[in-house]
């Protein structure tokens, strides 16, 4: 009986080692996967978009009357100072005394620029009064907040018209100014036509800048024969930048007044803030780097931080902007590349006991990296990222 066990015992051995092989041969071998636990974090969700500054207001100045102009001295980047600096310097022709034309032709400028003047003064006062008042809220709703009456949401609205009356008072104080520029210099070139041939020979009309700021272009340098309207050099505030990003007009439509914005790779250390101020209603088509026609929109916003942060900044300058349509700070997410369509909604794969198991959810937000689940999931769940064509119900699977 022992011999012929000990004979046997290499083919029983033999035969078990394979049907071992056999087991394991057929006995499924798990899928590796990319796994991520569902967690809870804060959530942005942004509109991302190349953008450029743009100083808010500019002026050019130009010529009011015919004559010889002296060659401008100012270089662009130079300071001017209103009133005192001279831009430049013109010697009108003689008088056309005998020209009813010319003189009409200056009395219509005179007149022009005098209602300009007169329209820019209740512009001014209703500017500054809707300032004022804007101020007072946002004093008040300080207070509010403070004592528990008043949101932050309400005070951050508060904060943002303070902001936007301010710019437009600024503007309207602007406006102001050049049209009493404009006026002295129509009324210089109406009086000069009435002047007596041959008097005050070396009378010359020097012009000088209407704004404080700097040169942003002189258009005509070199010395030449000016006519009325020729347009002479550009000033305009370095200081007084916004933000222009053009938007597809779907993403426009969720973008509202007040809305925070992110500036990145603008050249500096660190990203900058800034508020919508204005999206604007009318949209324009643009071609895509692909040669696609889309309708974009030009959105508007002005900077948050103190000018120290930014002071190297021109006019237009090239700035990445995250636009945040929405946000919170604690919500439940999971990786975007997790999430697939299922049936009329959305899944996920679960990993339960080693095997993948499809989860139907509800989704909320998504920024392309995350998304928000609202059903479906609990805290601590493994979810299977970016499942391939093997990963199905009931497969095991392993983590990479």
């Amino acid at each position: 009986m022992l011999r012929t066990l000990k004979k046997r015992l290499p083919i029983l051995i033999g035969a078990i080692v394979v049907l071992a092989l056999i087991v394991l041969a057929m006995w499924p071998t798990p899928v590796p996967v990319e796994m991520a636990t569902v967690g809870r974090g804060p959530l942005r969700v942004t509109v991302d978009e190349d953008g450029k500054t743009r100083i808010r207001e500019k002026y050019i100045v130009a010529a009011p009357l015919t004559g010889r102009m002296s060659r401008i001295a100012l270089k662009p980047g130079d300071e001017v100072r209103a009133g005192a600096t001279l831009l430049a310097s013109i010697e009108p022709k003689e008088p056309d005394l005998l020209d009813a034309s010319a003189r009409t032709v200056a009395e219509a400028r005179v007149k022009a620029a005098d209602a300009t003047k007169q329209q820019s003064t209740p512009l001014l006062d209703k500017a500054k009064a809707a300032y004022d008042l804007a101020v007072k809220d946002v004093e008040r709703d300080r207070n509010g907040v403070s004592k528990g009456t008043v949101t932050a949401k309400d005070y951050d609205a508060s904060l943002t018209r303070e902001r936007t009356t301010w710019l437009e008072l600024k503007a309207a104080q602007f406006a102001a100014q050049i049209a009493e520029f404009e006026l002295e210099q129509a009324k210089a070139a109406l009086l000069r036509t009435r002047l007596p041939s041959g008097e005050d020979e070396l009378w010359r009309l020097d012009i000088r800048s209407p704004i404080n700021g700097r040169a942003l272009r002189v258009l005509q340098e070199s010395a030449t024969v000016t006519n009325p309207g020729m347009q002479l050099i550009e000033l305009g505030d370095p200081t007084d930048l916004e933000i222009v990003i053009d938007v597809l007009s779907t993403d426009a439509v969720k973008i509202r007044q007040g809305t925070p914005m992110i500036l990145e790779h603008w050249g500096g250390d660190v990203p900058l803030n800034a508020k919508v101020r204005l999206v604007e209603p009318a949209a324009f088509t643009k071609l895509s780097a692909l040669g696609v026609e889309e309708q974009r929109v030009n959105v508007i916003a002005t900077l948050v931080d103190p000018p120290e942060k930014w002071r190297s900044l021109g006019d237009a300058y090239r700035v990445e902007a995250r636009i945040v349509i929405w946000e919170s700070a604690s919500v439940l997410k999971i990786p975007a590349g997790a999430v697939f369509p299922h049936q009329d909604g959305k899944a996920v794969y679960i990993v339960a006991d080693g095997k993948a198991s499809v989860r139907p959810i509800r989704v909320g937000h998504s920024n392309g990296l995350e998304t928000e689940v609202l059903e479906g999931l609990d805290e601590g769940t493994l979810v299977i990222v970016y499942p391939g064509e093997k990963v199905r119900d009931g497969v095991m699977v392993v983590g990479r």
